[in-house]
């Protein structure tokens, strides 16, 4: 883990986890206005969407230096559950159940598997 560690992974994820935030509110948070006009969400998605890349594109290029592509998308993918666990808990009161711990734990396999041998690319 000594690699994941470093300043630029820790930027990486800092930054990923920042975009994230605002990628569930984009893709996830009109569902909480239901009865609000199409147009009106689609368009405060894109507004949402705006700040998400303003984190995502610097993250990646931070951490495309110390990982390989493929080794940002799947810790993207762990960094996007783990941020719409508590969004979902938050915003819509869903809680956790044991089959989506244990689909989380396949990604977090995927991982391990993904840094297996270090970077590669």
């Amino acid at each position: 883990m000594g690699a994941l560690s470093s300043p630029a992974v820790l930027r990486f994820l800092a930054l990923l986890t920042v975009s994230n935030v605002f990628m569930n509110l984009a893709w996830y948070g009109h569902l909480k206005f239901k009865g609000s006009p199409l147009w009106i969400v689609i368009l405060a998605s894109w507004g949402l969407a705006f700040f998400e890349y303003c984190f995502q594109v610097p993250g990646n290029r931070i951490g495309s230096g110390v990982m390989s592509v493929f080794q940002l998308k799947i810790l993207q993918e762990c960094i996007t559950l783990v941020v719409f666990v508590v969004f979902a808990w938050l915003a819509f009161g869903e809680r956790l159940r044991w089959n989506h711990a244990a689909a989380f734990a396949c990604v977090l396999a995927a991982v391990a598997f993904t840094f297996a041998g270090g970077r590669q690319g």
